[in-house]
């Protein structure tokens, strides 16, 4: 098992922290002093941000019933907190697939990162490392899988399956080689979703170029000249490097030809197939049914991510915390982890005290790397771990492994 030193969320100046660098403040640009939570992070991204880019990372699908449906499920629970209990000593570490991380929570996989932020992927994946927390890296990304794990040895790898069994193979041998230790497979996203905020505010993938792009660009000019003709000078157009095991279309181009076919017929026969030849930790992505979750850890999966996508997929789809105790009940031999919709410390308490392991967090990470690159990514982190720390001391427990269902009120 490998340990990292441990992570303390104690109020004053922890040692153990300040040894490793973990816990320190992370300075920001002076233009971002009022950043005090996630949510600061996405009003900024929303002024740095052309229109069409912000719309892509915040937005989800149709009426974004899902994506409201995330955030209001955390309120149908309140807190049952304990007084008088010794938590000086508490700690937001945690185990997850034989590895300590600095918190229960980690950076969830996101598309496009390298069109928000400069490197984006680069940015989250070195920021994950040097706080100790698991970054699950996107498919649907611009740079290239290889120079991530490079960056970050515990990286994450998120696929989503390609349309033939010889395609699935070649890109699960590809990331094996390039040496990933976990995969993550994402099976609620076999058809492109109808994202009519992203044609509103003309975002497609890859990019049309037109005057309106042009001109979000040019009044955007930090994002323009820090994040997107930068990449251009130094790394040269981007594209989609890791949805196949070959290189992908281009991000800005006059016609799009990112393969985007109907895969409804992929079946549980492709996920036993990957079982076969992914020698490492399989996790499968994208599970809200619970005969989904049994199949999944029957079919070999060594842990679960409880998702609806953020939001992003169909809309109208439950939130993942209303059918996470239930999963949990369902499959207790593998860790169940959640994602979709968490912005606070109380956020991931609540699930944690529903039984989910670990929890996954996308946007607000993807808007602190537009906005500060590294040290907006690291300043997000110690942001949630501290107020994770905090709010497990009001609550009345030292450990992540005592936020239990009597924690918590309701539903």
């Amino acid at each position: 098992m490998q340990r990292a030193t441990p992570v303390s969320g104690v109020g004053p100046p922890d040692r153990a922290a300040a040894d490793t660098g973990l816990g320190k403040s992370i300075g920001l640009p002076a233009r971002l002093g009022h950043v005090l939570s996630l949510d600061d992070f996405e009003v900024a991204a929303r002024r740095h941000l052309p229109r069409p880019v912000f719309a892509y990372v915040s937005g989800g699908v149709e009426r974004n019933h899902s994506l409201r449906a995330n955030a209001r499920a955390f309120d149908a629970f309140e807190f049952v907190t304990r007084v008088l209990v010794d938590t000086s000593r508490r700690s937001t570490e945690t185990n997850l697939f034989g590895r300590t991380w600095s918190a229960p929570f980690g950076i969830a996989p996101m598309g496009i990162c390298a069109l928000s932020a400069y490197r984006g992927d680069l940015v989250l994946t070195t920021a994950a490392a040097n706080e100790n927390v698991p970054m699950v890296m996107s498919g649907s990304s611009l740079i290239r899988m290889e120079e991530i794990v490079k960056a970050n040895p515990q990286a994450w790898f998120q696929a989503y399956l390609p349309g033939t069994e010889e395609e699935i193979v070649a890109l699960i041998n590809r990331v094996k080689a390039a040496g990933y230790g976990t995969l993550v497979v994402t099976l609620d996203a076999s058809i492109a979703s109808n994202r009519e905020n992203n044609i509103r505010a003309g975002f497609s993938t890859p990019l049309r170029p037109s005057m309106a792009l042009a001109w979000e660009g040019l009044t955007h000019p930090r994002w323009l000249f820090g994040t997107f003709l930068n990449t251009l000078v130094r790394h040269g157009m981007p594209h989609f490097e890791n949805n196949f095991a070959r290189r992908g279309a281009p991000i800005l181009s006059a016609s799009v030809l990112r393969d985007f076919s109907d895969r409804g017929h992929l079946g549980w026969q492709h996920i036993r197939k990957i079982r076969e030849i992914w020698p490492g930790t399989l996790v499968i992505k994208g599970i809200l049914d619970v005969r989904d979750a049994r199949m999944a850890v029957e079919t070999g999966a060594d842990g679960l991510i409880v998702s609806n996508h953020g939001g992003r997929q169909l809309d109208g789809t439950v939130s993942p915390l209303r059918v996470l105790p239930a999963i949990v009940h369902a499959c207790p031999e593998v860790p169940v982890m959640i994602d979709s919709g968490f912005r606070r410390g109380t956020d991931v308490l609540k699930a944690l005290a529903l039984g989910a392991k670990f929890v996954f967090v996308g946007r607000p990470f993807n808007y602190a790397a537009a906005v500060a690159g590294e040290s907006g990514v690291r300043r997000a982190i110690s942001l949630l771990r501290e107020e994770t720390s905090r709010d497990m001391a009001m609550l009345g427990v030292s450990s992540v492994q005592d936020v239990a269902r009597d924690c918590l009120l309701g539903a």
